[in-house]
This record gives structure tokens, C-alpha cells and sequence, in this order.
């Protein structure tokens, strides 16, 4: 706490894209929002300039999470800026870093710490993937210019890049709908999706079958090899998106009243998945560093994580967190699966309970806010114990439990080898729902003003 309140000053003071000054409309949210995502779309087409044409995606099976597009500008996505909200939620989810969230001024501290570590992360993994050869410069751009010109080049696109993406996830927290996260996940995710199911052209030069998944099936058909088993994936994708929006609408209600108002009751609802999409987002995000610093210590010859050939890992952590290949397979390992099942589910476990603690989403802060509304639980006096020791019933097993689920979704959309892989196709139908749901809510208090003080 010394060591930030040294610098609280800076933290404080960080560039910041600035809130609106006056209420936004609802025509006005969405176009900021569209403005984000084309510019999104412009920037993953935009290609880093003196990289090496033959260089391979280390983190293919992460792409479509990490919203990076590779060989772009913004080949990182966002992959610095939740590694470096994943080691502030553990430092200050683990009471390592004493910071009261409910305190504005902590808050601010919090957020100038979150910014800085996003951005020293930027710059960190720039340096290491361009070093280690991930994001290797062209050799013909070196032979012309040397080696150290085209390095810092490649690391300073990277940065920027990086630096894009973090501002414009603030431009949509603050001026759209969602967080610029959740969007440029839908981006990557939606695009990966529809890419694979009816991209007609075929995966490689000289190829006949057609790449996505549908043209191949019909191509196969007509050919007198249709095999039901090419449409696995879509299948996968489809029950995984059923399931995720199944228990979204699921919530465990907790009777209230209004001490405020006589004989007034209501009911404060829980979701199911109560730590939302968030443990599955920080659980992908590891196991992408994992591969990072797997990669990096190979390249040394200290191969601690994982042994890797071709740019794959073939044993280790590394291995094992590496989304297995889908059943069905001929690289099917179902010893891979279950364990890369087990590692998913304890990461999610464990992020879900750092998210609810250090988002204000724990039972003593949720108790604190009832009661300052007025609300207390029937038959009981306004007392925040009772509240508190209601929500205790609830609160933690619905963390626990909704970030085993979240895991488990995840696993076996990746086994059945869904399409966008199993954390997108879960993160996208989460992050859609939720985004459809405000922009509901937005748009009825537009239509109907006075709910905005009753809904907040």
C-alpha cells in the first residue's frame, strides 16, 4: 500500500478517454460501439510491417479469445491488459495489496495500477515474442537495414497496438454498451465461427475440399464420402450456445423488504453463473502466458513447462493446457482431455472467487448495499448481520459452483471441437447476452424516463 500511495499522484492521473458530461441516448451508445468494432476490424487488418511472411501462430488455439489477430497491429489483443488485471486481482484478492474498492480514492488507485500494468504488459510480452522468434522480422528487411532496427520496430507496432486496444475498451465501457473486452471477444470469436462453418474456398493451395465446415460436408456428398461427423463442431457449437443461454436466465431470488415502505416487498435475484464469463476470460488468458513463458524457456533449453516441436507443445504444462484435439480425431487423447478438463475447472473455480471478492460482489459488500437501499430480509430488523448471513447461503456456493460450470461448458465445447473453440463460443454467447440486456434496459428507460430511478 506504501509502495502505490508513493506513486498515487501518477496512478491518479494516467491518460484516460473521459466520461460523458451529459446521458447518453440510446442511438448514441450503439453508434460509439460500431465506431469501436470497424475500428477493430480496420486495425486486424492492418499488418505489421517487417514481420517475417513465414512466421507461425504460436497461440492459434487462443486467437479467437485473445482478439488478437495475428500478423496484425494488434497481434496481443487483449491478452496484456487482463494478465495485468489477473495479477492485481490476485494481489489484492489475496490481501497482499490493502485497497478498499468501495473507496473512490482506492478505486482511482486501482485503476491507474490496473492501466500501468496493462501497458508495461504490452511492452513486456512485444519484447518477448519478437526476441524469442514469435514475431520474427522479415530477413530481407534485416539483410537492408539491420537486425536491431527491425526488432524495435516490430515491438514499437506491437506496443502501439496494444495501447489502441486499451483505450478503446474505455470507449465502450464508458461511451457504448459492454466493455471493449467483451467486444472485440465477440469480434474475433463471431468471425472465427463464420469463417468456419461456410468459408467456401479450400484451406490451402492446391486443395480441393472447401475449408468450412458446410461447403466440405456438401463437397463430400457429392462425392460419395459425406460423413455426418464433419458437422461435430457445429453441432458443439450449437448445444454449447443453448446450454450457456439456459443458465443465464437462471437465478436464485432472495425475498426483501422495503423498510422504507410499508408492507413493500421484492426480491433480489442472483444469477446461476454469478461471476459471469470472467473466470473463463482470466483462465484463458494463463494458459496463453503459460504457453508464452513455455516457449520462451524452451528457447533457452530450459524446458520446465513443456518440450515444444514445431512450434507445439509435446509435454508438460504447457501440453496439457493446450486445448486438446476434438474427438473423433485422429490425435484425440482422451488422457489430454481429462486433464486438460481438470486444470480448466480449477482455474475457473479459483477466478470466479478473486472476481467476486475484488469486484464488490461478495456477500458482506452486496449486504452493505441492501441496506443502504433500505432493504432488509423479512421478519428481521434492518440488521446488515442477517443479511449478510442470508447471502453467506448463497453467494459463495453460486461462485463456486457457476465458475465449475463455466469450466466444464468450456472443456467440452473444446472436446467436441466447437467452432471459435470452447472458451469463444462460451464468452461470446455470455458477453451477447449480457450486451442484449442492457441495451434492453437502456433502451426501455429511454422510452419510459422515470424507471431510470427506479432502475438506476
Amino acid at each position: 500500500m506504501g509502495f502505490l500511495h508513493n506513486f498515487e499522484g501518477i496512478l491518479t492521473n494516467l491518460p484516460e478517454v473521459e466520461k460523458p458530461r451529459y446521458s447518453l441516448s440510446f442511438n448514441d451508445k450503439l453508434k460509439w460501439t460500431a465506431l469501436m468494432l470497424v475500428t477493430y476490424f480496420v486495425l486486424s487488418e492492418t499488418a505489421l510491417y517487417g514481420l517475417n511472411p513465414d512466421t507461425i501462430d504460436l497461440f492459434a488455439n487462443l486467437r479467437a479469445v485473445l482478439a488478437g489477430s495475428f500478423g496484425s497491429i494488434i497481434t496481443l489483443g487483449i491478452g496484456p491488459i487482463v494478465t495485468g488485471s489477473i495479477i492485481l486481482q490476485i494481489l489484492v484478492g489475496g490481501k497482499l495489496i490493502d485497497l478498499d474498492l468501495s473507496n473512490p480514492k482506492d478505486q482511482a488507485i486501482f485503476q491507474g495500477t490496473q492501466k500501468t500494468l496493462a501497458i508495461l504488459f504490452t511492452v513486456f510480452e512485444a519484447i518477448v515474442m519478437v526476441l524469442m522468434g514469435a514475431l520474427a522480422p522479415d530477413p530481407a528487411l534485416v539483410a537492408t537495414n539491420g537486425y536491431l532496427p527491425m526488432v524495435l520496430l516490430l515491438i514499437a507496432q506491437l506496443t502501439i497496438g496494444g495501447v489502441l486496444i486499451l483505450f478503446m475498451d474505455e470507449v465502450v465501457s464508458k461511451w457504448g454498451f459492454g466493455s471493449g473486452i467483451g467486444l472485440f471477444i465477440v469480434a474475433g470469436v463471431s468471425s472465427s465461427i463464420i469463417i468456419g462453418a461456410f468459408n467456401p474456398f479450400p484451406a490451402a493451395v492446391g486443395a480441393t475440399e472447401p475449408a468450412g465446415l458446410i461447403p466440405k460436408f456438401i463437397f463430400l456428398i457429392t462425392k460419395g464420402r459425406g460423413d455426418v461427423t464433419t458437422l461435430i463442431p457445429i453441432a458443439g457449437t450449437l448445444i454449447v450456445f443453448a446450454i450457456v443461454v439456459y443458465f443465464e436466465t437462471m437465478r436464485v431470488e432472495i425475498p426483501l423488504t422495503y423498510g422504507r415502505f410499508r408492507g413493500a416487498r421484492g426480491r433480489y435475484p442472483l444469477k446461476f453463473i454469478y461471476a459471469s464469463n470472467i473466470p473463463v476470460i482470466f483462465a484463458s488468458i494463463l494458459m496463453a502466458n503459460v504457453q508464452l513463458w513455455a516457449t520462451l524457456l524452451d528457447k533457452i533449453n530450459r524446458p520446465y513447462l513443456g518440450t515444444f516441436v514445431a512450434g507445439s507443445p509435446i509435454n508438460g504444462l504447457a501440453f496439457y493446457m493446450r486445448r486438446p484435439q476434438p474427438i473423433g480425431q485422429a490425435e484425440f487423447s482422451i488422457v489430454h482431455a481429462l486433464i486438460y478438463t481438470v486444470i480448466l475447472l480449477i482455474l475457473s473455480a479459483m477466478f470466479s472467487k478473486f472476481w467476486v471478492e475484488t469486484a464488490s460482489m461478495d456477500s458482506k459488500t452486496v449486504a452493505k448495499q441492501l441496506q443502504d437501499g433500505g432493504m432488509h430480509i423479512p421478519g428481521f430488523r434492518g440488521d446488515i448481520r442477517i443479511i449478510e448471513k442470508v447471502l453467506d447461503k448463497y453467494i459463495p456456493p453460486l461462485t463456486i459452483v457457476g465458475g465449475l460450470v463455466v469450466g466444464l461448458l468450456a472443456a467440452f465445447a473444446d472436446i467436441l471441437g466447437a467452432l471459435g473453440g470452447g472458451m469463444g463460443v462460451l464468452l461470446t454467447v455470455g458477453i451477447v447476452y449480457q450486451m442484449y440486456e442492457q441495451m434492453a434496459k437502456d433502451q426501455l428507460m429511454e422510452i419510459h424516463p422515470m424507471l431510470k430511478g427506479i432502475l438506476g
